[in-house]
């Protein structure tokens, strides 16, 4: 389950897509950014799973950087 503090997190970067920009996900879409955002805030099955991608990614970025930091 994505916590409240990551939902922000994810509607932060939603915000920050271009207008016109859609995503499908899965077998379902294509969603306009305000879509995505708005089943982000109500926890729906797909917007669990566009928040989870997020959080999922952003974890890796900060994977990386710490190894990154580690090697030299």
């Amino acid at each position: 389950m994505v916590t409240e503090d990551e939902k922000k997190i994810v509607i932060l970067r939603l915000e920050s897509m271009p207008y016109n920009m859609k995503l499908a996900v899965g077998d379902s879409g294509p969603f306009s950014r305000e879509e995505l955002i708005e089943l982000v805030r109500k926890n729906d099955e797909i917007g669990e799973i566009v928040a989870k991608a997020h959080m999922n990614q952003l974890r890796s970025y900060k994977n990386i950087a710490e190894v990154a930091a580690c090697e030299r």
